[in-house]
Formats: structure tokens, sequence, C-alpha cells
């Protein structure tokens, strides 16, 4: 399993939950290479150890562990494996 950043975090970027990732598995970071590009942060599936620490940690309730994720919001799932792939 994985977490998951939906719509919420859209136009956000808050930045909390990359401060509590043990693992640094969200990007772009601020600072990093395509932050200004992107309209969110990301979780990439392949890295995230399922430690949950960033989900409390957002001030907008964009992040659910991918089983909880909203039905309306299902397609970010994608959307955030997707941004890896294109890494």
């Amino acid at each position: 399993m994985t977490y998951v950043i939906t719509s919420p975090c859209v136009g956000v970027k808050d930045g909390s939950c990359v401060d509590v990732c043990p693992v640094d598995c969200i990007h772009p970071a601020e600072g990093e290479p395509g932050y200004d590009n992107e309209q969110q942060l990301y979780i990439n599936p392949e890295e995230c150890i399922d430690c949950g620490a960033c989900e409390p940690a957002c001030p907008v309730t964009a992040i659910f562990e991918e089983s909880a994720v909203p039905a309306e919001e299902r397609k970010y799932t994608k959307i955030n494996a997707d941004y890896f792939k294109n890494q």
C-alpha cells in the first residue's frame, strides 16, 4: 500500500507532508527542479513505506491511504504514480 495526494493539494503545495516524511518520497519539494511547474505534490508509490506520517500533517486533508481514497478522488492514485514514471 501507499499514500496518495489528492485534489485539495492542487494549487496549495503546503509542504508540511514533505517535512515529516522519513523516506523523502514526496516530490517535488520546494527548491527541487520542477516545483514551480507542478500544481501539486506527489507521493512516489515505489518509495512510500506506508508509515502514515504525512496524512495528519496535511493541513488541507489531501492525503489518504490508497484503499481509503474517496471515490471521487481515485484518479489521483494513477496521477501520483504517473508523475514518477515520467521522471
